[in-house]
């Protein structure tokens, strides 16, 4: 074998290397997607332990949809980057990205200070199901 054939066949397992962790990271932003979904599906039937006069005034259900989205979003927006990632890895260009980590961190944020303001509100109303009197 010669010193240029060998060579290539390490640039071809380095790129298979790096092909196969961006897939690995694309299969755990769609477990992350998932989670966001079913935790949003779990926040709308959350009502169902609310007593029927606070329906009218629930966040649940918007909660539960903002999370729904969020999931969607995180699956439209992660298949985008596995690509991008995916045609960097093959022109030997890439340089990893912060602006989606820095994003995820913040929409995730944000919906954990929703989960916790609906929390708090369910829970000091005088009709609550969550703390008993």
């Amino acid at each position: 074998m010669t010193a240029n054939e060998e060579k290539r066949k390490q640039q071809y397992l380095s790129r298979a290397i790096d092909r196969s962790a961006n897939e690995r990271t694309f299969l755990a932003w769609m477990r992350a997607a998932i989670a966001l979904m079913g935790f949003g599906v779990v926040t709308v039937r959350l009502r169902v332990l609310q007593l029927p006069v606070q329906y009218r005034q629930a966040i649940g259900w918007k909660l539960g949809l903002i999370f729904c989205l969020v999931g969607l979003a995180t699956v439209l927006i992660s298949t985008c980057h596995y690509f991008a990632v995916k045609w960097r890895i093959d022109d030997n260009a890439y340089e990893p990205p912060d602006g989606m980590v820095w994003f995820f961190s913040c929409a995730v944020a944000l919906l954990g200070i929703g989960v916790i303001y609906s929390i708090l509100a369910s829970a000091l109303s005088s009709t609550s199901a969550f703390i008993p009197d």
